[in-house]
C-alpha cells in the first residue's frame, strides 16, 4: 500500500511543478511585455521595473498554484486510468479512496500555505507595488499616464492625451472646470513632460495650439488664443508620497481587515465589502484542495491520458469556477448575499460535485 501511495504521489509531483513553472512563466510573459514598454518608451530606471515585476508573482501564485494542482491530478490519474492501472488496482481489492487520500492531503496542505500567503505576502506585495508606481509617477509623470483616457492626477485639471512616447505627448487636451463658469480649454497637437519632482511638480511644454483665456472686460466669458509654445506647471500633490500612502482592502491583512471592520462597525457604516475580501482570500485559497477533488475523480473516470484533452476540461473547470466567483462576490458587494455565504458557494458547488463523483469511483 506505502508503495502504491507513493507511486500516485510521485506520478503527481512531476506535472505540478511543470504545470506551475509553464503557467507562471506565461501569465508572466503576458505582463513583461507592459512593464518592458516602461523602460523602452518611458524611460522607467530598470530598478523601479524589476521590482515591478518581483511585486506581479506573489499575485500570480494565487491562481496559477490551485490551476497547476487541478492540470496535474488530471495529468497523472488520467494517465493511470487510461492504462488500466486502476482497474487493477481495484481487482487487487484496495481501495482507491486510501490512494488517493495523500493526493487530497498534499491539496490540504497547500491551500493552507496558500491562506498564509495570502494573507501576508499578497497584501505586502500589492501595497510595496502602488507605493512603486507612484515613486515612477513623481519621478516621471509620462511613465504613470495612460494615453486615450482622462486623467485626474493634477490638482484643478483633467488632461487627455491621444499619444505619449517617453515625455513626448501627441494631441493633448487640458480642461479646468471651473465653479459657476465654463470650463476653460487647452488644445495642442504636441507637449512635453519636464519633471520636477523635488517640488512635487511637472512643468508642460505645450506646442502649437489654442487656449481659453479670460476676457479682461468680462471675466466670465473666453476668447482663442493662439500660440506656438505654452508654459504652464502642473501639481503633482493628487499624488500622495509613498510614504504617506493609505493602504486599501487588498493591501491588508487579515487581522487589519477585522480592525478596521470594528472601526466602521463603530460608526455605524455598513463593512460588507471588507468581510468579503477577508473571505474571498481564505476562500481562494482553498479552491486548491476543491480542484483536487473534482480533479482525481474526473480523472479516473475520463480515462484520458492525452495532455490536450486535460487542459481542455481544466481550463473548463477553471473557467465556470473563477465566473462563478466574481458573480457571487457581486452579489455579496450589493448586499443580496451575505459575504461568508457568497464567497464560499463556488468552493461548495465543485466541493459537492467532487465529493459525489469520489463516493461513485470509490463505491464502485
Amino acid at each position: 500500500m506505502k508503495i502504491l501511495r507513493n507511486y500516485f504521489l510521485k506520478e503527481f509531483i512531476g506535472p505540478l511543478f511543470l504545470a506551475l513553472g509553464v503557467l507562471t512563466f506565461v501569465m508572466l510573459v503576458g505582463n513583461l511585455i507592459k512593464i518592458t514598454q516602461l523602460v523602452i518608451n518611458k524611460g522607467v530606471d530598470i530598478f523601479s521595473v524589476s521590482k515591478l515585476f518581483l511585486f506581479m508573482i506573489p499575485f500570480l501564485l494565487t491562481y496559477t498554484l490551485p490551476i497547476a494542482a487541478l492540470t496535474a491530478v488530471l495529468i497523472s490519474l488520467g494517465r493511470l486510468s487510461s492504462d488500466n492501472e486502476i482497474v487493477a488496482i481495484r481487482a487487487s481489492g484496495i481501495n482507491i479512496f486510501s490512494l488517493i487520500l495523500p493526493l487530497l492531503i498534499v491539496g490540504l496542505i497547500l491551500s493552507l500555505v496558500l491562506v498564509v500567503f495570502n494573507d501576508r505576502v499578497i497584501p505586502y506585495a500589492h501595497f510595496a507595488s502602488r507605493k512603486t508606481l507612484t515613486e515612477v509617477g513623481l519621478k516621471n509623470p509620462a511613465a504613470a499616464l495612460e494615453p486615450g483616457i482622462f486623467i485626474n492626477s493634477f490638482q484643478k485639471y483633467i488632461l487627455f492625451i491621444y499619444r505619449i512616447d517617453d515625455n513626448k505627448l501627441t494631441n493633448v487636451r487640458i480642461y479646468e472646470p471651473q465653479e459657476g463658469k465654463a470650463t476653460r480649454t487647452i488644445v495642442a497637437k504636441h507637449g512635453e513632460f519636464i519633471p520636477i519632482p523635488e517640488k512635487k511638480a511637472i512643468k508642460l511644454k505645450l506646442i502649437d495650439g489654442t487656449s481659453d483665456e479670460p476676457d479682461p472686460g468680462n471675466p466670465t466669458n473666453y476668447y482663442k488664443l493662439n500660440f506656438k509654445n505654452y508654459f504652464m506647471t502642473l501639481n503633482l500633490n493628487a499624488m500622495k508620497d509613498p510614504a504617506d500612502m493609505e493602504k486599501k482592502p487588498k493591501d491588508m491583512t487579515i487581522q487589519e481587515l477585522q480592525t478596521e471592520i470594528k472601526k466602521l462597525k463603530a460608526r455605524g457604516i455598513d463593512p460588507a465589502p471588507l468581510i468579503t475580501e477577508i473571505h474571498e482570500k481564505i476562500s481562494l485559497a482553498f479552491s486548491c484542495f476543491v480542484f483536487m477533488l473534482l480533479g482525481s475523480s474526473l480523472a479516473i473516470i475520463t480515462r484520458r491520458r492525452e495532455k490536450s484533452i486535460n487542459l481542455g476540461i481544466t481550463f473548463l473547470i477553471v473557467g465556470i469556477y473563477y465566473l462563478l466567483f466574481i458573480a457571487f462576490e457581486a452579489l455579496s458587494l450589493q448586499g443580496h448575499l451575505e459575504p461568508h455565504i457568497a464567497m464560499w458557494m463556488p468552493n461548495f458547488i465543485f466541493g459537492a460535485i467532487g465529493t459525489f463523483l469520489t463516493y461513485r469511483i470509490c463505491a464502485y
